[in-house]
């Protein structure tokens, strides 16, 4: 327990503001979450089924999608851990492992995670769609097993930060058995591929996206 106390911590860190933006301000979320649209559908990614959706409450919601609706900290600057923790409505029980922040050529900027908070696990992205048009967008999270869960997000047009998550389910295996990938593809017969971002910095193509930071 004190392990994943520490990972919890620690991994606040990689937790960039895009991830921070889409968060917005929980006390506030959680006041007028009523008011809130759905921005998740879940599919049929595995024989398990694809689970419930629901609007996400305030910080410990389990909503497959919300949308931030503020800016983050007031003066710009990257939050301590644990009011990271604080902004993003995880609490600092909650492991987060999170692959880097990611931006396409189209201006798609998108963040993958990992959550995990005592017995549950879900995968989460925070991203931002300044591409303009309306994509398709998938998020996968794979398990042990060969178990997946998948969960359809309804990207919106207005460049602002959002979020897409899975329902939450009973961990097996312990949280590392666990990566997420989310695929961000233009609509159409063709469904191009715009941007691949993942819980782990190996899911992504590095010839056509740009890593924030570095």
């Amino acid at each position: 327990m004190r392990l994943l106390a520490l990972l919890g911590v620690v991994t606040a860190a990689v937790v960039l503001p895009l991830a921070v933006a889409s968060a917005g301000q929980v006390g506030e979320a959680a006041r007028h979450a009523m008011a809130g649209k759905p921005h998740g559908t879940p599919t049929a990614g595995s024989k398990d089924g694809a689970g419930s959706r629901h609007d996400e409450p305030g910080p410990h919601g389990d909503g497959p999608g919300s949308r931030g609706d503020g800016a983050g900290s007031a003066d710009g600057k990257l939050p301590l851990p644990g009011e990271a923790h604080r902004l993003l409505g995880l609490g600092l029980a909650t492991a987060a492992r999170c692959g880097p922040q990611l931006t396409s050529p189209d201006g798609i900027e998108a963040q993958t995670c990992v959550l995990t908070q005592g017995k549950d696990t879900w995968a989460r992205t925070y991203y931002r769609n300044a591409t303009g048009k309306p994509l398709d967008s998938v998020l996968s999270l794979m398990g042990p097993g060969g178990h997946t869960l998948q969960m359809r997000c309804v990207t919106s047009t207005d460049d602002e930060p959002a979020t897409c998550e899975t329902p939450r389910e009973h961990t097996k295996g312990g949280p590392d058995a666990y990566t997420a990938v989310t695929e961000f593809a233009s609509r159409g017969a063709d469904g191009t591929l715009l941007l691949r971002s993942g819980s782990d910095s190996t899911h992504f193509d590095g010839n056509s996206v740009t890593q924030k930071g570095s």
